[in-house]
C-alpha cells in the first residue's frame, strides 16, 4: 500500500471506463492523480469525486495526439504534484469501423495519432520523470487486437500492435530505469463498447452479454501493476484472462463474474 500521497500517477482517457476506475482505485492507495482527456466535463467529475473521498486530483483537457498539449499536460502535473511516478496510456478510439478500402485516410491516420503516436508522446514527455523516480511505471493500456486481426478494424488492430511493441522498446532502452508494461483489459462494459454493440458490424458485437465485465475488473489488475510486487512482469504485454495475474492482483471475486 503507498503511503498518503507519495507518489503521482498521470491517466489519460480518464474520464469514464478503466481511466476513471483505474484513478479511483490508485487514489484510494494514497496516489495522488493527474487526469486528463479531450473534454474536461467528465475528467473534471472524477477529480471531484476523488478529492471529496480525501484524495489528490487535477484534471485538464489534453488531446494526446498533440505532443505540445501533452508536455503541457505534463508540465502542470509536475507543477502540482512536484513529481511523476506512473504514467497510465489509456486514451483510445476505434473509429473507424469499416473496411480498409473503405475507411476515411484522415480517420484511420487519427486512430494511430491517438492509439500509437499519442501514447509515445506521453511516454517521450514523462520518461525523464520515470527515470528520476524511485519507483517509475509505465502501463499502455493494449488490446487482444494487437495480436489477432479483426475485420474492419484495420487501424485499431494496428494500433494497438504497434502500441505492443512500443512496451518493448522501452523496456529494452529503459528497464533499468523504471518498469514498463503493456495489458490488454478484456471485452468491458464501456462506451466504447456499447457503440461496438449499438452498431453490431464486428464480430465482437455478438459477444454474449456475460464475457463483458465491469472496468473496475482490469482498474483493479492496473492498481497492482504499479506496486512493487509486479515487479517481476516487466517489460511484459499481460492480459486480463490470465487466471494467475487476476489471483497475484488480489481481483475480488464479485468482480469475476461478467454481464451487466
Amino acid at each position: 500500500m503507498d503511503q498518503p500521497n507519495s507518489r503521482v500517477a498521470l491517466i489519460t482517457g480518464a474520464g469514464r471506463g478503466i481511466g476513471a476506475e483505474t484513478a479511483r482505485m490508485l487514489a484510494e492507495r494514497g496516489v495522488a492523480v493527474a487526469l486528463c482527456a479531450r473534454k474536461i466535463t467528465e475528467i473534471a467529475n472524477v477529480a471531484a469525486d476523488i478529492e471529496t473521498a480525501g484524495g489528490r486530483a487535477i484534471a485538464l483537457p489534453c488531446d494526446v495526439s498533440d505532443y505540445g498539449q501533452v508536455a503541457g499536460f505534463v508540465e502542470a502535473t509536475h507543477t502540482a504534484f512536484g513529481r511523476i511516478d506512473i504514467v497510465i496510456n489509456n486514451a483510445g478510439i476505434l473509429a473507424p469501423e469499416s473496411p480498409l478500402i473503405e475507411t476515411d485516410p484522415g480517420a484511420w491516420s487519427r486512430n494511430v495519432a491517438i492509439n500509437l503516436t499519442g501514447a509515445y508522446y506521453m511516454a517521450r514527455a514523462t520518461i525523464a520523470h520515470l527515470c528520476a523516480s524511485d519507483d517509475g511505471v509505465l502501463i499502455n493500456v493494449t488490446s487482444g487486437a494487437a495480436h489477432r486481426a479483426l475485420a474492419n478494424w484495420s487501424a485499431y488492430c494496428s494500433a494497438k500492435a504497434g502500441l505492443a511493441m512500443l512496451t518493448q522498446c522501452l523496456h529494452v532502452e529503459h528497464g533499468s530505469d523504471f518498469r514498463a508494461y503493456g495489458f490488454a483489459p478484456g471485452t468491458v462494459w464501456t462506451k466504447m463498447q456499447e457503440d461496438i454493440r449499438a452498431r453490431g458490424i464486428s464480430e465482437i458485437a455478438k459477444l454474449p452479454e456475460t464475457s463483458l465485465h465491469s472496468p473496475a475488473r482490469p482498474a483493479h489488475v492496473i492498481a497492482w501493476l504499479t506496486s512493487a510486487e509486479a515487479n517481476d512482469l516487466a517489460g511484459q504485454e499481460l492480459k486480463v484472462q490470465d487466471d494467475e495475474l487476476r489471483r497475484r492482483a488480489g481481483v475480488p471475486a464479485e468482480l469475476e463474474k461478467g454481464g451487466r
